[in-house]
């Protein structure tokens, strides 16, 4: 490799942190400055130069400049400011990123497929991956981003996010991952319209034109790399689970906005119930909107039910009820997706009538849990969370809808109407609340709590595929981390111990991988294994 290709490579770039032994060897004098920096100096300098940003959003260009073009000091500043850049490099500033992307953009930095190129697949992940051992592959076609819809090939800024999370908080190998935005066109008029927008600039392609298109990319990321995790993202309502159910049987693969989110609220759930003493098969869950994220909860805290009571499915599928723009599902509505005819309730039920309002949906059920995830801003009103509250003593109230202009509560305003006896977790990060001499911490869920502990895990034990068992162990595990006896503690742990969760959810799924015989490898010790597979920036 030439000097000019090493300094261009992120993943070898020091920049002025190559010692003068390395200079010489490489051929770098007179290429980069003659002043050799500890690591240390120039994170400090980043993070100087990141503070005179006048923006958040500039602020994140900065940092994903930093990303490009030296990863380990990227990660090294990440890690020196955790909880203050993880809102900046993926939720809630991914956002504007999103938004901003062909306007912006500047340089590649992922694997782009066109649906209208599909004999390029093979090459095109080849090249990224330049020999590389890629053991996790995040993949989007951005129909579905949280809050945004249908954002084409500007989602790109999702797979690279969710990348760096991965690495921030688990420790993945940046050296083994790769970002792939799979372009099928967008229904976005205003991207459409945008002359300057880089994807194909038409509707999106759907049908069977559409599953070919993810089967071959399917089947040449499996033959490439076939230890690779494959991780699906913001895919929207039509194909994420028919995606996920069509391929988690037979590979390595997982769904977040299906799969993670239904962990990490699992994880709240259980974490409240050490606070409440509820029971699980004494839980009657309301979830409010129920979209991709929503279904995925459901399904999550049915198989727990299933799991760890003397309950039946019939039974458990009973404690369910799920809103939508329709109202309270019941199974007499047209146009039910596969997952909420799942859960739609009988019309029976109801007498023949149709209940929207959420009051009187919470007059009717009395949920114990109160879920959202309708991206309504400030839907679950006073009224409502008053009616709640009379008919539980702790009542888990989690509105999770994210960016903070979406979400269904705020939790300040949620302790206040419950007179401090809910157990809330929000999407967002929010600030302790006091009230009546009781400071009560906030637990955000977020899948970041989640998914990288579990990708770290799976590509750890090498797992053939991943099992619910895995999944519930990672929830399990995350609940675990609750303190019951401190007055108005979090239901989650907070986002400042997120390397510390991540290592104890990987530690747990290894360990149930191995229970269930889908590990390719022998592991004799899986903390001290889970351990030495942790990454760290350092030159």
């Amino acid at each position: 490799m030439s000097n000019v290709s090493i300094l261009a490579n992120p993943l070898l770039n020091k920049g002025t942190g190559f010692k003068q032994e390395e200079r010489d060897e490489m051929g770098l004098n007179g290429l980069i400055p003659p002043v050799v920096q500890s690591i240390e100096e120039q994170e400090r300098q980043v993070y100087s130069q990141y503070q005179s940003k006048s923006s958040r959003l500039e602020q994140r260009i900065f940092l994903m400049d930093i990303y490009k073009t030296n990863r380990t000091l990227f990660y090294y500043t990440m890690e020196k400011h955790l909880v203050e850049f993880m809102p900046v490099v993926y939720d809630p500033v991914v956002a504007d990123a999103i938004e901003e992307y062909s306007d912006r953009f500047v340089s590649p930095d992922a694997v782009y497929l066109s649906i209208h190129d599909q004999e390029h697949i093979k090459d095109a992940l080849e090249s990224f991956a330049d020999g590389r051992d890629i053991r996790l592959i995040v993949v989007t076609d951005s129909e579905g981003i949280l809050g945004m819809g249908d954002c084409g090939i500007n989602g790109v800024e999702i797979a690279t996010g969710k990348l760096a999370v991965y690495t921030a908080a688990a420790g993945v190998d940046p050296s083994k991952v790769l970002p792939v935005v799979l372009d099928v066109g967008t229904n976005n008029k205003e991207l459409l319209d945008n002359p300057n927008y880089l994807g194909n600039k038409h509707e999106r392609i759907r049908g069977g034109a559409y599953d070919q298109f993810i089967d071959k990319f399917v089947k040449e990321v499996t033959n490439l790399f076939p230890k690779a995790l494959l991780h699906w993202e913001d895919f929207g309502r039509s194909n994420a689970a028919k995606i996920l159910e069509k391929y988690q049987s037979t590979i390595c693969t997982i769904n977040d906005d299906i799969q993670g989110t239904g962990i990490v609220i699992l994880a709240a759930l259980l974490g409240s119930m050490k606070v409440s003493k509820l029971p699980m098969n004494q839980q009657k869950v309301l979830i409010f909107g129920a979209g991709t994220a929503g279904i995925g909860i459901a399904n999550q805290i049915l198989e727990e039910m299933l799991r760890t009571n003397d309950i039946t499915h019939e039974e458990a599928k009973k404690r369910f009820y799920l809103v939508d723009q329709q109202g309270l599902l019941t199974d007499d509505l047209p146009d039910l997706t596969d997952g909420q005819k799942k859960f739609a309730r009988p019309q029976a039920e109801l007498n023949r009538k149709t209940l929207k309002d959420l009051k009187d949906i919470i007059a009717f059920v009395k949920p114990t849990v109160l879920i959202g995830t309708s991206t309504t801003p400030n839907a679950f009103t006073e009224e409502a969370i008053k009616e709640m509250a009379k008919h539980v003593e702790r009542p888990a109230i989690f509105p999770i809808s994210n960016p903070t202009k979406l979400i269904e509560a705020k939790a300040a305003d949620v302790i206040k109407w419950t007179d401090g006896k809910a157990l809330v977790c929000t999407g967002i990060p929010s600030d302790d609340v006091e009230y009546n001499g009781v400071t009560y911490q906030i637990g955000q869920g977020n899948n970041a709590l989640m998914y990288p502990g579990l990708g770290l895990g799976i590509i750890v034990a090498e797992a053939k595929i991943v099992t619910q068992n895995m999944l519930s162990a990672a929830a399990r595990a995350v609940g675990e981390l609750v303190d019951p006896k401190v007055e108005g503690a979090s239901i989650l742990p907070p986002v400042a111990d997120l390397q510390n969760v991540s290592k104890v959810v990987a530690e747990a799924v290894v360990a149930q991988a191995i229970k269930d015989g889908i590990n390719q490898r022998d592991i004799a010790d899986v903390k001290e294994e889970v351990s030495r597979s942790i990454w760290k920036p350092r030159y």
